[in-house]
């Protein structure tokens, strides 16, 4: 069987995973199979929130902790909480919600472990709403390339080359930066 071009490109466009990429200060929520959302995280923390009855999930970047009045989607309180608000819009219930928190690396010596703050932040909101920890990769020295696909809660994490203002580059808003070199290391959560 032969396919026409435009059959040929649906085709394909059917049996790839659709991706949304999450940058710092922002969320996406799906209930569609066919998604699959990625970011990069040096010392940022971005939780992957699914409720696997409802089929619908999550991911949030968020930049610092933000714990004592912080504003904005780049600080944890308000990401981690209009994250959960908006998949039990979508159907979800906050006892069945699974979380698999990444990043908070320390990227750079010498300067405040933010990383450090964003995880220990991550885990104690998980803890303290009574959510169920899944998993997840938290703190190190190595940034990392993270997939999420929402509604079956997969998630794979690539490490990246240890260094320096690329990663920074990539976590800005919609900054063009050159592709992170891959390491092995590669985890893969289920």
């Amino acid at each position: 069987m032969t396919l026409a071009a435009g059959d040929w490109e649906a085709e394909r466009a059917q049996a790839e995973p659709r991706k949304v990429h999450v940058i710092q200060g922002e969320f996406h929520v799906s209930d569609d199979a066919d998604v699959v959302l990625t970011t990069i995280l040096g010392s940022c923390v971005a939780a992957c929130v699914r409720d696997p009855v409802a089929g619908v999930g999550g991911m949030n970047h968020f930049l610092l902790p933000g714990e004592s009045g912080g504003e904005g989607l780049r600080y944890g309180v308000q990401s981690m909480e209009l994250l959960v608000n908006a998949l039990l819009r979508r159907g979800a219930r906050r006892d069945r919600l699974e979380v698999k928190l990444f990043g908070g690396a320390r990227l750079i010596d010498g300067l405040t472990d933010v990383g450090s703050q964003n995880a220990a932040f991550a885990e104690r909101f998980v803890r303290d709403e009574g959510l169920v920890a899944a998993g997840g990769s938290l703190r190190g020295q190595c940034a990392r390339r993270i997939q999420y696909w929402p509604v079956s809660g997969r998630a794979r994490q690539v490490l990246l080359e240890a260094a320096g203002s690329r990663v920074f580059a990539a976590e800005r808003p919609r900054a063009a930066a050159p592709p992170p070199t891959e390491q092995s290391g590669a985890l893969e959560l289920f």
